[in-house]
């Protein structure tokens, strides 16, 4: 994860990416936070929820035309997806067998299943260590009462 900004305190860093949505759900407005997690390799990013998704969806399917459909993308897509990661990360994330019997053809690498599975972890430690500076520093700020003049 790339730290910009000069911004090397990872909380200062969370309440930098933080932004704040406000919608309206019958009643009145919910404040909450909304961060996006990836990794990037010189600048550019390889690793996302949505690639995750992806292989997440190979490893259930034991297809990537089957992944690809299941998480709504075309196969080129998917396919394309996973080659750049796997070029950038100089991994293979997929294992493809190609003609044999049966519809499962590709399985994720032992490589992909362990990045998945701490990429989940990192990212929902984020969200939290996110979410307790939201509760903890933004919220208040945001309920003080500016004196009347």
């Amino acid at each position: 994860m790339a730290i910009q900004n000069g911004l090397t305190n990872p909380v200062h860093y969370l309440q930098a990416v933080i932004s704040m949505t406000v919608g309206t759900v019958r009643g009145p407005a919910t404040l909450r936070f909304r961060s996006k997690i990836w990794l990037e390799v010189d600048g550019d990013s390889v690793f996302c929820h949505g690639l995750r998704d992806m292989l997440q969806a190979v490893e259930s399917t034991g297809s990537i035309k089957a992944a690809a459909t299941h998480v709504g993308r075309s196969y080129r897509f998917v396919w394309a997806r996973i080659k750049q990661a796997e070029e950038s990360l100089g991994a293979t994330l997929v294992k493809t067998q190609v003609g044999g019997r049966g519809s499962r053809r590709s399985e994720l690498t032992d490589v992909a299943r362990n990045l998945v599975v701490t990429f989940d972890d990192l990212r929902q430690r984020v969200f939290e260590l996110a979410n307790e500076a939201f509760e903890r520093r933004i919220k208040p700020t945001l309920h003080q009462q500016t004196p009347s003049h």
